[in-house]
């Protein structure tokens, strides 16, 4: 990074943009007039918020756009809310989230553009009512940019985002105030989408002119990234860090061509040059994908970023037209907040709807109905019984749904302008996908079942009370189910084979299943945060696990247990046919530290995700921890603040995180190579 970067980048470590924020909420009376429809609400909302924004800048600012309000009050009164909640189902804080918005569209036709396609109907109005606040909003940016001398600045602002983008710094303004107001807006987890495809045009056309260097242009792409980093705090999830601020880079055109290029390999450089949690970065690629491409990769998760998360086109393209995405539409995937597959522009899928806890599903089979079997094969079809069961059942109750409405974010989404119809009320795909937490805990308890009951001599009482004393006084015993049975990440066909048949019965129970917006549901890897929800009632499993461990995060194998490899465990972890089961969730390997302690690492580890996308996985993240630094950071947290860990889908500084992540992250075991 160049001087300005740097100071920039210290000046926001050390948190001086926090002095400007506002704890004084703005006043609500302008939409929450019951007499108002939502979609006004909202609208009114978004311009209250930004009239009351302050315009704020960096030292050398090149991207401007800082949040200083932090916290948006509902558009609803409590009562209000409680009676829409009684009426209908409300999905986390029942605001559009998780979407990838077609940036590139407006981005290059400008928002005067687009209101010049409104008409005096009322939600065009709300419509309009948004465009202003934020031409408005950046009119007073533009001001305070002259103000103190900053007049390129200030140009800059006078064009974008009111009219198209002619260079790649006013593409990257433009996206920042873009990005900015839909955070204002109420919506949360809004990804960056394919960032690499949709603005390499402008960083060509400056480049074929003469009008940027390539360090200038690297110098504005690092600006750009800072700017993401500056106010992520404020944006609602789970942790801190858990934002959705990711991008994706590489993978296939919808024309079918590979969309990896200059701006890909740029963002990859910046990422390692600033060190800095956002923006995530998701990396596709295939067979086809040269090794040079993985090294840039492998040298992020080197530095400890936990990123990039790789996602496999092979797998994932085929998975999505076969549950129906047309092929272009497929090619041209982005991922949610984590790692859900999601169309840009035209998906208001819900790809976190809801979550089967498989190892759950086990746990209950194997005590109700483990007496009653004599093998394994007979206990199979009540456990398919159940997984079919509990997706109907969770299917049931997603019925009703309210959305909060999203005039601002609308304007994003294909035939939401023309149509007059909010993306809250769905899109061109408006599908549901279905988390499936503890699959490998759930393989090993069959497994363990296995060998201990059916070719072992544990009899089903012994077992079950040792279930009921969580193991104590039956320390042997576990020691054995633990150790002793096959565990799913060594390989081994025994254990592996339930995972496989578990996410085929899985993809199964949802084929055919509607929702009511005519959408599909969607079968998945992934956990997102249930991996410790799941846990917490599960008590002890017959697979050694005590009490309250919690599951393994996403496709992963079990904690404590004893791993033989890597490569043993991406054999095992790329064994399912992945195309039946495509709502995302990654395999997630920890490495030790001190696999980079030589130049040679970073080719091991890029050959080793290499051959994880020719086995046939699906998606990839990497974590490069130090067990003795993380328990040091829980001690003093103040001499780790820029200590970066993946957690489940995203990456977050570790100190920041609650000490239940905190300490998933340490028990899940270090691999070398």
């Amino acid at each position: 990074m160049n001087e300005r970067i740097r100071q920039i980048r210290s000046w926001q470590f050390e948190k001086n943009h926090h002095a400007f924020r506002q704890t004084k909420l703005p006043p609500i009376d302008s939409y929450r007039d019951k007499k108002l429809p939502d979609y006004m609400r909202t609208a009114l909302r978004l311009k209250t918020a930004l009239d009351h924004e302050k315009p704020v800048f960096a030292p050398g600012e090149i991207i401007a756009g800082t949040r200083t309000l932090a916290e948006l009050p509902m558009i609803y009164d409590d009562d209000e809310w409680e009676q829409i909640g009684k009426a209908h189902y409300i999905h986390e804080r029942g605001t559009v989230t998780n979407l990838s918005p077609d940036y590139g569209t407006v981005i290059q036709t400008g928002l005067l553009h687009l209101r010049e396609q409104t008409d005096d109907s009322p939600y065009h109005q709300a419509m309009r009512i948004s465009i202003d606040a934020v031409l408005d909003f950046t009119s007073r940016y533009r001001q305070a940019a002259a103000d103190m001398g900053a007049s390129e600045l200030a140009n800059i602002l006078m064009r974008v985002p009111a009219y198209p983008a002619a260079t790649f710094r006013e593409a990257l303004q433009s996206l920042r105030i873009l990005h900015y107001a839909m955070w204002c807006e109420g919506n949360y987890h809004n990804t960056l989408g394919r960032f690499d495809q949709y603005l390499m045009p402008y960083l060509q056309h400056d480049l074929d002119h003469g009008a940027l260097t390539e360090e200038d242009a690297m110098e504005l792409l690092e600006a750009f990234f800072l700017s993401c980093n500056r106010d992520s705090d404020l944006y609602f999830g789970m942790q801190q860090g858990d934002n959705g601020q990711s991008i994706v880079l590489g993978g296939m055109t919808p024309d079918g061509k590979s969309g990896y290029n200059q701006l890909s390999e740029m963002c990859l450089k910046a990422s390692a040059d600033l060190r800095l949690i956002d923006p995530k970065i998701n990396l596709r690629v295939s067979r086809d994908t040269p090794l040079d491409i993985y090294k840039l990769g492998t040298q992020l998760t080197k530095l400890g970023l936990g990123f990039p998360q790789y996602e496999n086109d092979d797998i994932a393209i085929p998975g999505l037209v076969a549950l129906g995405y047309r092929e272009e539409d497929a090619r041209n995937y982005a991922m949610a907040a984590c790692w859900e597959f999601i169309i840009p522009g035209k998906g208001m899928d819900i790809p976190n709807i809801g979550a089967v806890s498989f190892a759950g599903i086990i746990h209950s089979v194997i005590r109700e109905k483990l007496s009653e079997v004599h093998s394994i094969d007979e206990l199979l079809p009540y456990v398919e019984n159940k997984i079919k069961k509990t997706v109907l059942e969770l299917a049931e109750t997603y019925h009703d749904l309210y959305i909060i409405p999203s005039p601002f974010m609308s304007l994003f989404f294909d035939g939401c302008l023309k149509n007059k119809k909010d993306i809250s009320l769905g899109c061109v795909y408006n599908n549901f996908g279905l988390h499936g937490t503890g699959i490998a805990t759930a393989s090993d308890i069959l497994a363990a079942v296995d060998a201990a009951v059916f070719h072992g001599n544990i009899s089903v009482s012994s077992l079950f009370e040792a279930l009921d004393r969580n193991f104590k006084g039956f320390e042997e015993l576990q020691h054995y189910l633990k150790f002793d049975c096959p565990k799913m990440g060594n390989d081994d066909i025994r254990v592996d084979q339930y995972a496989v048949l578990l996410l085929h019965m899985f993809s199964q129970a949802v084929k055919n299943l509607s929702n009511e917006r005519g959408g599909i549901y969607r079968a998945g890897t992934g956990s997102a945060m249930y991996y410790i929800w799941h846990a917490s009632s599960l008590g002890a499993t017959a697979d050694g696990r005590s009490a309250e461990t919690p599951l393994p995060a996403n496709w992963a194998p079990s904690l404590n247990i004893r791993l033989e490899g890597p490569i043993s465990l991406i054999k095992s972890f790329a064994r399912p046919d992945f195309k039946e089961a495509i709502n995302g969730g990654p395999l997630t390997i920890e490495f030790s530290d001190s696999v980079f302690r030589n130049d040679e690492a970073i080719t091991k580890v890029a050959q080793l995700v290499r051959l994880f996308i020719e086995l046939g996985g699906h998606q990839l993240q990497l974590n490069t921890v130090n067990r003795d630094q993380l328990l040091d950071a829980q001690k003093h947290p103040e001499a780790y603040r820029n200590l970066i860990v993946r957690v489940w889908g995203w990456s977050g500084y570790f100190v920041e995180l609650d000490k239940c992540y905190q300490d998933h992250i340490i028990k899940r075991a270090e691999l070398t190579i």
